[in-house]
């Protein structure tokens, strides 16, 4: 089950990448931010498939989104100065309680 979440954790990894680099490319206007989204968003894809060959995929999916939601916000708040207002860091509370939830609590997460 550990390489699995080691999969898991490379995809968000490649995904934040990928989506961070996705906002340099300025609508894909400039080349090599625009060559790392692609990059990052394939890595990704290809990663958290290979997740799913042992978690089950509303599991895996609801990590790699949540935390990929959490980390890029993070990222952006740094790289980018954006900072989030009231309203969106409650959400964002309020998804990292339900990854929490649902590693702690589920029993489908090694389905």
């Amino acid at each position: 089950m550990l390489k699995y979440y080691a999969f898991l954790m490379g995809a968000i990894v490649c995904e934040i990448i990928g989506t961070n680099a996705l906002k340099a490319t300025q609508g894909f206007t400039r080349l090599w931010p625009a060559v790392l989204t692609v990059c990052g968003y394939a890595a990704s894809f290809y990663l958290l498939g290979m997740t799913l060959k042992g978690m089950a995929l509303g599991v895996a999916y609801a990590i790699w989104a949540g935390v990929g939601i959490i980390l890029t916000a993070l990222l952006a708040f740094i790289v980018f100065h954006e900072k989030p207002d009231a309203p969106a860091m409650l959400g964002m509370g309020l998804i990292i309680a339900g990854v929490a939830v649902i590693h702690l609590f589920s029993k489908t997460v090694g389905s």
